[in-house]
């Protein structure tokens, strides 16, 4: 490690900065009142033969308070779990269900009131090929293995999975027989399999639109597109039918470490003091990894916006796949997405596994882990940026857009390790883009690691296939008249625009993870996720919740802590009053 020449690049940026070894790490310290310049300095103390950047610099009057349950009761008191999952994202899903496959006791600690409402539901749910990643990293290794898992996967969690590939246009002569050229050797260098070259009467024939500038395209055939949420919630399910536990709500706020070992952990549900805890906490994984004694990264939240279309307009039915494309930026796009770059692919336009089209994201540094807040500048510079690609997407076909925070490291790769300096810990952090694609791949290697250190035998019966109800509007008619004959409710029709029916629901609320609010079941079975964004249907789920649950109206909620929909029943309120 190179400590002058790192203090040397930090000082260039911000002279005030502390920079110092610690631990095989290059930390820095003092406070500046620049985010921007506080990131900067954390890009600049990469360097070789470090474990990796502890960027301690202070925001000059920043704070966020973290989201907590309010919750507090001693459900988890005492428990004594052979592993601890401490975050409900689909990496710690993923790893619930591999370590499921084991003779232990796993326990997954989620601090929100579901799993995957973070990050892993705040994607494109893009099953990455691959070609923008570099040899050597983590990235690549474990994206290629997820990538080739997907579609078995899939099968056994009853999730769609489409390989609708991705294409890189091009719009000059030079960039066709230049730089297409350059990406596929590197694909063959990489190992992505399935690349070839288009010209644009062979584009023409797989995309009915594509944009008049195009002279060329690399065609990426492995790439894919899942619901990310669905796979998450599939994953914490057949977690759960196998074994594992999932406790919503919990919050892990400190941590006992003695001699090098995680002794107990407490949680505002009670003290937990398993063999080996895996921190899978995404934007909080530094955090964690603090408590823990083990920390060598940290974490920067960088937020993407994502815009989704209505997939009812004729255009919009017949794209099948995701553009991205080779070609200059107007200069005002680029100031108003904040785009960071070389640590975005630059969003595009795809295909959900839904039918919808998805539009961005975009890239914003922020000091912010939980903000996902949304504005109109980056809804409208998005929209600008990719018309240069499809210039027939139009604000008028937004049915709904939403951010998420990625939980990148600075070194921009994961860090997937067992403890350094802590001996039962594993770390599985900074799973941003493409985190999607290598968790399952990324679940296995920590399931080997476990086994082996806990010497655990496998488990007996071990059933990788999810117990759940198709969706029926993808059935035949015979089939869905075969589902309505055994219960009347799947032919009651709740949400029009998905054609989600009450037995759908009722069925959500009966699974292995139940989750009693309105955006809970919009998250396993689409209802307001149409055109009319909960318009119609969501009085009509409120209701069924309710009635199934024994509960008034009134206490369903919306979401998270807090999200009242009714406050009170009106008549009864005008009675009292009169």
């Amino acid at each position: 490690m190179n400590l002058k020449a790192v203090a040397k690049r930090v000082h260039k940026i911000a002279p005030s900065v502390k920079v110092e070894e610690h631990r095989g790490c290059v930390r820095l310290s003092g406070e500046l009142e620049s985010w921007d310049a506080i990131y900067r300095c954390g890009v600049a103390a990469v360097c070789k033969g470090s474990l990796g950047v502890l960027n301690d610099i202070k925001l000059k009057g920043f704070h966020e308070e973290p989201k907590k349950p309010s919750l507090r009761d001693d459900a988890l008191e005492g428990r004594t779990p052979d592993v601890l999952i401490v975050g409900g994202g689909i990496m710690g899903c993923a790893l619930a269900r591999e370590l499921s496959r084991l003779d232990i006791e796993v326990l997954l600690v989620e601090k929100a009131n579901d799993v995957g409402t973070g990050a892993s539901s705040r994607n494109d749910g893009c099953i990455h090929p691959g070609i923008d990643l570099h040899r050597g990293q983590l990235k690549l290794h474990y994206v290629l293995r997820g990538n080739a898992m997907y579609e078995g996967l899939c099968k056994e969690l009853g999730c769609d999975f489409e390989r609708w590939a991705q294409t890189f246009m091009f719009s000059t002569k030079w960039e066709r027989y230049i730089i297409a050229p350059l990406m596929l050797l590197k694909g063959k260098l990489l190992g992505v399999p399935d690349m070839s070259f288009k010209s644009p009467a062979e584009m023409r024939k797989i995309e009915p639109h594509p944009p008049k500038w195009l002279t060329g395209a690399v065609y990426m055939a492995s790439a894919g597109v899942v619901s990310p949420y669905k796979v998450t919630i599939a994953l914490a399910e057949n977690a759960i039918e196998n074994g594992a536990e999932v406790s919503l709500n919990t919050v892990v706020e400190g941590m006992d470490v003695k001699d090098g070992v995680i002794t107990a952990v407490r949680t505002n549900r009670g003290t937990v003091r398993p063999r080996i805890v895996v921190n899978a906490a995404g934007a909080y994984s530094d955090v964690i990894a603090e408590m823990a004694g083990d920390r060598t990264f940290t974490i920067h939240p960088r937020k993407g916006t994502d815009l989704i279309l209505d997939k009812k307009k004729a255009y919009y039915a017949i794209s099948s796949f995701a553009r991205s494309y080779f070609a200059p930026l107007p200069k005002e796009a680029q100031e108003q997405t904040h785009a960071a770059v070389g640590h975005t692919k630059g969003g595009g336009v795809m295909r959900t596994v839904d039918g919808n089209i998805l539009v961005g994201p975009n890239a914003v540094e922020q000091p912010y882990r939980e903000d996902t807040s949304t504005s109109l500048d980056d809804v409208l510079a998005i929209i600008r940026k990719q018309k240069v690609a499809a210039d027939e997407l139009s604000t008028a076909d937004i049915i709904t857009y939403f951010a998420g925070v990625r939980a990148a490291t600075y070194e921009e790769d994961f860090v997937v390790r067992k403890g350094i300096f802590t001996k039962n810990i594993i770390e599985t952090a900074g799973i941003q883009s493409p985190g999607i694609t290598a968790a399952p791949a990324i679940a296995c290697d920590v399931r080997d690691w476990v086994k082996e250190m806990l010497g655990a035998k496998d488990r007996k019966g071990f059933d990788p296939v999810r117990k759940h109800t198709p969706k029926l509007a993808g059935l035949s008619e015979k089939e869905r008249a075969a589902f309505i004959e055994r219960d009347p409710a799947y032919g009651e029709i709740v949400c029009r625009c998905e054609e989600v029916s009450k037995g759908e629901i009722i069925d959500a609320l009966d699974s292995p993870l139940k989750v009693c609010t309105v955006d809970g079941i919009k998250r396993r079975v689409r209802p307001g996720m149409g055109r009319c964004q909960g318009g119609f249907c969501s009085p009509l789920v409120v209701k069924i919740i309710a009635e199934h649950e024994g509960i008034k109206p009134e206490d369903v909620l919306k979401g998270d802590e807090g999200s009242v929909i009714l406050y009170a029943d009106s008549k009864k309120a005008a009675e009292v009053k009169e």
